[in-house]
């Protein structure tokens, strides 16, 4: 069985696929060059047989055909992030347990010694993807899995979420429907290829259908503002940091300047935020600097995209919609029942958008599940006006900064290595720019030498930039209650006095 992405492209084969780094290529060049890192990727074998291949490369052309080479060997792509020391990818090469690793060799050298002392081969992209026979791909059913990507739900360190082939196609078909997806689009990209944002909703939406992505090496507000500018492009979508760093350029730029920004944006049908909350004042902002009302919309890696502000209609702010086509999602209080209408509840959701499972993770899978089938996000909202709105995140020690999910034991983990650290508890402060803030409060051992910016180089040397505390308070105790736990609402509340 031959994947309807694959079908699908084979109907466009003379239309443009790509703006990349690389140049330009037709879907004709993508399933060309994907055909041939499958069959490089097979070397010999009928079927991967879902074994996971790692790709580190940069977002562009090798990105995209890597990706699809996999697909269509039959394997499942887990892509890394680019951004990520050597510490966090190893953690993913020891879960994941790939046959392989793709890597851009301009990134391989980010590996270190890990893909030797775990006996994994490393092909890099030139090779990978250069001229050559092709073999007959393995019929690929869409039931089995495509997709994994890691992710720290709701507690712990990041999990491998499954997604299959079928997850994928309901995703796309979902946002078709309801962003009025057509070949005639063209989207600009530079977010993250490690997150289903940039994967499902930006990147193989428009190649589902057609459409021609534009992809950028990397997020600069005067070169999207340019790009903006020229009016050709239809879509948009990026986090709330994001369009606050735009409007801060916009603002900085000359009258002659912003006239040709304004009027470029103006031309594009849909502008999307997603990934964190949208601050009201940053949606008001840009819709004044051009004329775009934002659409809102609410997902995660394990469910896609389950809610939306509508295409056509009233998108109201601080709300992020109604459920989207083929997404059925209901409220639960702490009982279990039904919330009560302008009472709060866990959203929980069901349909072929769920992911399939966590990676060798049965139990915390199962858990992830109501008896009946329904995914329980561990997020809060509440329905009013027939718009749901978001109150929070379930657990305390999951932060969303700048569109990142993140977890707190995992920082604090990496800040009590430090020698001279007793204990931490890392929280989330309020951020109109950043969502929330990742800020560290630090009890030091005695006569130990520690200072705020010791332990920021500490952490810039472990973790993934936005995973770095910015800001770090030295304090003589952390507050905790009667069983010993440190409370984090009161660690939130010293940096809130430490501002004062």
């Amino acid at each position: 069985m031959t994947l309807e992405l694959i079908q699908r492209a084979e109907r466009n084969r003379s239309s443009q696929a790509l703006l990349a780094p690389e140049g330009v290529f037709s879907y004709a060049d993508l399933l060309d060059v994907s055909a041939l890192a499958a069959t490089r990727l097979l070397a010999g074998r009928d079927d991967l047989e879902g074994a996971r291949i790692c790709v580190l490369t940069p977002p562009g052309w090798e990105y995209t055909a890597v990706q699809w080479g996999v697909w269509r060997a039959g394997g499942i792509a887990v892509p890394l992030a680019t951004s990520h020391p050597t510490a966090e990818l190893a953690y993913v090469l020891a879960d994941a347990e790939p046959e392989a690793i793709v890597a851009h060799p301009s990134l391989a050298g980010r590996l270190g010694n890990v893909a030797a002392e775990r006996g994994l081969t490393v092909l890099q992209t030139p090779a990978l993807l250069r001229e050559g026979p092709t073999g007959g791909p393995p019929a690929v059913d869409e039931e089995r899995a495509a997709l994994m990507l890691y992710t720290s739900g709701t507690t712990g360190r990041p999990k491998g979420a499954v997604l299959t082939h079928a997850n994928i196609r309901a995703q796309v078909e979902s946002l078709t429907e309801a962003w009025g997806w057509t070949p005639q689009d063209h989207i600009l990209l530079h977010l993250p290829l490690h997150h289903v944002h940039g994967i499902v909703n930006v990147l193989t939406s428009a190649l589902w259908n057609g459409a021609t992505c534009e992809i950028l090496p990397r997020f600069s507000p005067v070169d999207v503002w340019e790009r903006l500018a020229r009016g050709d492009v239809t879509l948009y979508m990026a986090v709330p940091t994001v369009f606050r760093r735009l409007i801060e350029s916009w603002e900085s730029a000359d009258a002659a300047t912003r006239s040709a920004w304004t009027e470029g944006a103006r031309s594009c049908r849909l502008m999307v935020s997603g990934s964190a909350a949208l601050p009201v004042p940053t949606l008001e902002r840009w819709e004044q600097v051009t004329g775009q009302r934002l659409l809102e919309r609410y997902g995660m890696t394990e469910i896609g995209m389950g809610l939306s502000n509508p295409l056509d209609g009233h998108r109201r702010p601080g709300y992020v919609g109604t459920p989207l086509p083929g997404v059925a999602v209901r409220l639960l209080d702490d009982e279990g029942s039904a919330a009560q209408p302008g009472a709060g509840g866990e959203i929980q959701v069901r349909g072929p958008t769920v992911f399939r499972e966590y990676w060798k993770r049965p139990t915390e899978t199962a858990a992830a599940f109501t008896d009946d089938g329904w995914f329980r996000t561990g997020d809060q909202a509440v329905v009013e006006g027939g718009s749901y709105r978001i109150l929070g995140r379930s657990s305390v020690d999951i932060l969303k900064t700048g569109g990142e999910k993140i977890s707190a034991l995992e920082i604090e983990d990496v800040l009590r290595a430090h020698e001279g650290v007793e204990d931490c508890a890392v929280v989330g402060v309020p951020d109109p720019d950043w969502g929330e803030r990742v800020c560290a409060a630090v009890v030091a051992r005695p006569s130990a030498r520690v200072t705020r910016e010791s332990l920021r180089s500490f952490a810039k040397a472990r973790l993934a930039p936005y995973k770095v505390p910015k800001d770090i308070l030295l304090v003589d105790g952390l507050p905790r209650n009667a069983m010993g736990k440190v409370t984090k609402a009161e660690v939130r509340a010293l940096f809130s006095m430490d501002e004062d």
